[in-house]
């Protein structure tokens, strides 16, 4: 889309203003093009062919590290030739071809990260070597761990110079086309590397979460599983007992309620220890009150075999969490349609009995059973939890 035009402007002052914001985009282009080339030149010539000839990493080792970076380079230098000269849409659609050795790249950065990591850590050779080259005036106080990010960082540069150039560029402009094919193609990529970067963060947080919780029986490291949340809520207890304190982490599939370990164990001070996991499937959720700007207020959560009711002093917090916990069972709604659509008559009545029962009394009962979920004997949890691992969806205490 063209830039938006202002008023009193004619026609051919409009084009004329284009093309200037077009031709300062296209040299900016050009330039940040140039040094970009060069930096993936250190990077295969310094790195690359020096460590293939030296045998200083093991071919696996080294593919793992530098990816498709050889690749890259060339179809880089290629598109460097064709920018240099005009050919800013010939050049551009040509580069797209080989945008796959970019996908290979980004999908592979972070391993890429940890496997440099781990052989600066147990390769003395390579270790020094790496700081040699990164002594060399060329390199201009760069690290490799910074040039290694670059290929990602050029494919966002790539969509904004592109978005700024078609959007400067008139429709019956010869190149419009492939302008816009480019840029499409391009988006593609920077998405595949936005996903990618939230991939990782979620596994970043799974594994924060599963080295706060003591022991291996809590399993929080499942495929497909997001993390959502976690905080300090007080369980209303069913007789008129103190409310205690308990921290839940919400994810994606499931709510895990957690206790602090004893003080007194000095290794596990700052730990967690799981108590039970109460999956989002056919779960509801509701203010009690809390609806409006009081202090704080209850949620009552209705889970297939458990009810919680979980209270804040903090409204704000109050709020997020309904939000986030109504998002969430939300997004399983599909699945547990089906499910519904096979109960039969009876399992409906009994649901319905369960929706019309107190509070009070649904609470007790609730109580009831996740005690006895919990009190379940050790051989029989131990096979629930191989069966978890296996990926089967947990339901009952502490198992995920």
């Amino acid at each position: 889309m063209l830039g938006q035009e202002h008023p009193g402007c004619s026609i051919q002052e409009q084009r004329e203003r284009w093309q200037r914001k077009r031709s300062r985009t296209a040299r900016e282009l050009v330039q940040t093009e140039q040094r970009y080339c060069q930096q993936l030149q250190l990077i295969t010539t310094f790195f690359v062919e020096i460590l293939k000839a030296k045998g200083t990493l093991k071919q696996n080792v080294r593919e793992a590290i530098f990816s498709s970076i050889k690749d890259i380079q060339s179809a880089n230098q290629s598109l460097l030739v064709h920018l240099e000269n005009g050919y800013f849409g010939k050049g551009l659609a040509q580069f797209c071809t080989h945008l796959h050795h970019y996908t290979v790249y980004v999908d592979n950065i972070y391993n890429a990260n940890k496997v440099l990591v781990v052989q600066l850590k147990k390769n003395k050779a390579f270790r020094r070597f790496k700081k040699l080259q990164e002594a060399r005036p060329e390199f201009n106080s760069h690290k490799l761990e910074d040039l290694l990010q670059l290929p990602a960082q050029r494919i966002h540069q790539y969509k904004h110079f592109l978005e700024d150039v078609t959007a400067n560029t008139s429709p019956d402009h010869p190149e419009f086309e492939q302008l816009s094919k480019s840029f499409h193609e391009v988006t593609k990529v920077f998405q595949r590397i936005e996903d990618n970067t939230r991939r990782h963060e979620n596994h970043l947080q799974l594994c924060r979460v599963q080295k706060l919780l003591k022991g291996k029986r809590t399993k929080i490291l499942t495929s497909g599983r997001w993390y959502i949340r976690e905080g300090w809520l007080n369980m209303v207890p069913q007789k008129g007992d103190d409310a205690k304190p308990r921290m839940f982490f919400l994810f994606s599939d499931v709510l895990l309620q957690a206790k602090r370990c004893s003080p007194l164990e000095l290794t596990n001070g700052e730990k967690f220890v799981g108590q039970h996991a109460y999956p989002l499937q056919d779960c509801t959720v509701e203010k009690v009150f809390g609806h409006t700007r009081s202090k704080g207020g209850l949620l009552s959560l209705t889970f297939p075999k458990a009810n919680l009711l979980l209270m804040s002093n903090n409204q704000e917090d109050l709020n997020d969490w309904h939000q986030n916990l109504s998002a969430a069972i939300r997004k399983l709604e599909p699945t547990a349609t089906v499910i519904h659509q096979r109960e039969d008559r009876r399992g409906e009545q009994a649901r319905s009995r369960k929706r019309h029962m107190p509070l009070a009394d649904a609470t007790e009962r609730a109580q009831t059973a996740a005690e006895q979920d919990c009190s379940v004997p050790k051989r029989v949890r131990e096979s629930d939890e191989a069966g978890a691992s296996a990926g089967s969806s947990a339901s009952s205490c502490v198992i995920l």
